[in-house]
């Protein structure tokens, strides 16, 4: 509660708040507020935007309005779906990696070694030939490679909570490891994971788009955000402005999120951070160190370039 009161203080978390429950509300019920079927066609092909399109037709009549929107629900679906299986798989497995000895922790990182050199688009490419094209299919395999981020970074900050006195001393009064990750970690893995899954949103989001734009996961003429894209990009020289609408949509999301992921660390830190412009926070640059974790002793004291900085 308190991390989520410290959220709501910050200026630029509201703006990103509000973005993202617009786009929540559109995905939810996009398909009945839309004007038109986004499938119906009509005969004025590549309008202009006017008072009965308003933000004009394709390239074979149909609403791009009604496309939007309901496009909206399959692109966060689909990227909702990537984050919960790469969370699913990252983040129990980082936890028990803590406590499974050097054989089980060999094996853990070698597999996430494994997945994070492999290409986003070509291994989705690879999944959807194998197992059909679809999205689900697609969706399952951007989250297998997104979940090595939830499990560094559950693991890094397991690894440093492991060691603290409370955690020992919870152990040595006999509380079982379920008791204590329960008790004493989760708590303090919790907001490092939201900032992941935040920024993973974000970058799943760009994945679906990208592999719709090459016509996999969603087949034509389903709208998604991608698929527009790839379509509109064929007629540029009777609608140059056409791309923008679902690009404009892909920035405000996905920068939406990267704000909100920095600012839940800002929140959770649970102290006075340098504020930080909107878009410097938007580009999802940030602070890489753990939230809640303690420093190691090594990192307090000062090196001999941080005394000569300081001089």
């Amino acid at each position: 509660m308190n991390t989520l009161r410290n959220l709501v203080r910050i200026p630029v978390a509201r703006v990103a708040l509000a973005i993202l429950f617009v786009i929540a509300v559109v995905a939810v019920f996009g398909s009945h507020l839309a004007p038109y079927d986004p499938l119906d066609q009509d005969p004025s092909i590549l309008q202009g935007p006017s008072a009965h399109h308003l933000l004009g037709t394709d390239y074979v009549g149909r609403d791009v309005l009604s496309r939007l929107m309901a496009g909206t629900r399959l692109s966060v679906v689909g990227a909702l779906e990537a984050v919960a299986v790469g969370l699913a798989l990252g983040v129990p497995t980082g936890l028990l990696s803590v406590w499974l000895g050097r054989v089980g922790e060999w094996v853990s990182l070698r597999v996430t070694e494994t997945l994070m050199i492999l290409p986003f688009t070509v291994f989705a490419i690879a999944v959807a030939g194998t197992l059909g094209n679809g999205l689900h299919q697609a969706m399952i395999a951007v989250g297998v490679l997104t979940s090595p981020g939830f499990f560094r970074i559950t693991r890094a900050v397991a690894i440093g909570l492991r060691t603290t006195q409370y955690v020992e001393a919870a152990e040595l009064m006999g509380a079982s490891r379920w008791w204590t990750l329960r008790t004493h970690i989760w708590s303090k893995v919790l907001p490092n994971v939201s900032v992941a899954a935040a920024h993973a949103m974000g970058s799943a989001l760009l994945v679906v788009a990208s592999l719709a734009f090459l016509g996999l996961g969603i087949i034509p003429p389903t709208p998604t955000w991608g698929g527009m894209l790839s379509a509109d990009l064929g007629f540029l020289e009777q609608q140059t402005w056409a791309p923008l609408f679902p690009g404009i949509l892909l920035v405000l999301t996905v920068g939406s999120l990267n704000i909100l992921a920095d600012c839940i660390r800002e929140a959770s830190a649970g102290e006075a951070r340098r504020r930080r412009g909107f878009v410097r926070r938007a580009a999802g640059r940030r602070d890489q160190t753990p939230i809640g974790v303690p420093l190691a002793p090594e990192a307090l004291v000062a090196t001999e370039e941080d005394r000569r900085v300081a001089a």
